[in-house]
């Protein structure tokens, strides 16, 4: 059985894959903790919001304080990394607080149900 190759895919003209869309190779990355949590939960959430702003972010905890479940402790404390060149932006963000969603008073008023228009 054979597949046609989609025009999209990233060939040039020699039927090679572009080096232009598919450079490869190894980018030296060393990665710096922006915080220490209590636990792996709250890493993991600091680094989604790190992330939803653009900053690679990586969340950790000790392999043995994650087995067992701990949250207290050296085993227990959950890291929070980036790459060293966005470590600034990365705790700017961090020191903001969090803006806290807004409630509707309509759907408070109603029981939760949106009015049909």
């Amino acid at each position: 059985m054979s597949y046609s190759v989609p025009q999209s895919a990233p060939f040039d003209d020699n039927g090679d894959i572009s080096q232009d869309t598919t450079p490869g190779g190894d980018v030296e990355a060393r990665w710096e903790i922006v915080s220490k949590t209590s636990g792996l939960m709250p890493a993991q959430i600091q680094a989604g919001r790190l992330q939803a702003e653009g900053i690679p972010a990586r969340a950790w905890q000790e392999a043995a304080g994650q087995a067992l479940g701990l949250m207290v402790g050296l085993l227990g404390t959950g890291y929070v990394a980036v790459p060293a060149e966005f470590v600034a932006r990365a705790q700017a963000i961090l020191a903001e607080p969090v803006a806290m969603f807004e409630q509707d008073e309509e759907l408070d008023r109603d029981g939760g149900d949106f009015e049909e228009e």
